[in-house]
């Protein structure tokens, strides 16, 4: 714990100052021709990360905390929660037009833990930049908790995609858009197939505004860019006749 308190809030203009040089960067070399979106993983996430010191399967250094010594947890999630405003704030003063909380771990959770140790500090972060950018939330296993994550004051909310996006938006309404949510994987297959995901994704959200097309998780390094770029195509040329 003593370790834990000891922990110093960093500045992101100095420690992190390279990523706001690549976001002014970036901002210049878009010229406002598409919107560029921050991010940062979220408290439960990165807590999950520093214990284990590696990828896990089993996660059982934050989890013996989370259960052993909740209070410690909670101090070191409120530091990651101070330090992830600080951080986004950055990022949107550098230029990012909307942020993202990334919470890759959060399935891990019981509904209840969920709540107190990562959809809790979440919202801090989005209330501690409320009025500046739109935000998302991204809680991979979470599409139990939309509703819960949909009141938490962000404007969208990303979805993997265990979770068909239309039932989403039947549960959700209009509270809040919807990104995601193709299967990574799927960049694996034949570009005629991708077009065919591209549709049902599209299909299942239906017409309207209100959906960020994406896959329902992080690219991996495997994929052929040509397959990324049907992909893209794919988007572009189907989603026009869903979005008004």
């Amino acid at each position: 714990r003593r370790a834990i308190e000891q922990l110093p809030i960093p500045d992101p203009n100095t420690e992190l100052g390279y990523v706001m040089q690549t976001v002014r960067l970036l901002k210049h070399e878009l010229s406002d021709r598409m919107p560029l979106i921050g991010f940062s993983g979220s408290p439960w996430t990165l807590a999950v990360y520093m214990l284990e010191g590696q990828g896990s399967k089993q996660f059982g250094q934050a989890k013996r905390m989370l259960y052993n010594d909740p209070d410690t947890m909670h101090l070191l999630l409120g530091k990651l929660a101070k330090s992830v405003s600080l951080y986004l704030r950055a990022q949107i003063e550098a230029g990012v037009d909307a942020v993202m909380l990334f919470d890759t771990w959060g399935g891990l959770l019981t509904p209840s833990d969920y709540q107190a140790f990562s959809l809790h500090y979440m919202q801090q972060i989005v209330q501690d930049i409320a009025g500046t950018v739109p935000t998302i939330l991204f809680t991979k296993g979470g599409g139990q908790w939309l509703e819960l994550i949909a009141d938490s004051g962000c404007q969208a909310i990303g979805l993997d995609w265990t979770t068909h996006i239309g039932q989403a938006r039947q549960r959700v309404g209009d509270r809040v858009a919807l990104q995601g949510n193709m299967d990574p994987a799927l960049l694996r297959a034949a570009p005629a197939r991708i077009c065919e995901e591209v549709a049902a994704v599209l299909q299942q959200f239906g017409h309207g505004n209100g959906h960020v097309f994406n896959l329902g998780h992080g690219i991996t390094p495997d994929i052929d860019p040509a397959h990324a770029g049907a992909f893209i195509e794919a988007v572009h040329e189907l989603s026009a006749e869903y979005h008004v």
